[in-house]
């Protein structure tokens, strides 16, 4: 399954699925086939996922910075993690139309 986000302001944003999921569960919105996200909502969404973005940043770093007890251990977990792609990456296109939404006053649809 696709998200596809839609908006009167700006292009679509399309997710795979778990990540679509991922970011509706940060910013409180069920993971329904359909839904909308109102202009009245977006800064709490913007926040949500700031939020979100800035505790897996700080426990990567916290990864890093950790004294291995086991350093073969801890060199393939950091390995795996900068492997894959972070959720600040994923969330890029949603925030920035979360935010170039508000803007406008117009509200993020998905799935109609």
């Amino acid at each position: 399954m696709l998200y596809k986000f839609k908006s009167k302001a700006t292009g679509d944003v399309m997710m795979l699925a778990p990540n679509g999921h991922r970011l509706l569960e940060i910013i409180g919105k069920a993971p329904d086939a359909k839904g909308i996200i109102l202009p009245f909502q977006m800064p709490m969404a913007i926040a949500a996922i700031e939020a979100a973005i800035y505790q897996e940043e700080t426990k990567a770093q916290e990864m890093q910075d950790a004294k291995p007890s086991d350093s073969t251990a801890l060199q393939a977990a950091i390995l795996a993690k900068n492997e894959e792609v972070s959720l600040k990456q994923r969330a890029f296109p949603l925030l920035n139309m979360l935010k170039q939404c508000y803007a406008a006053d117009v509200e993020i649809v998905w799935g109609v």
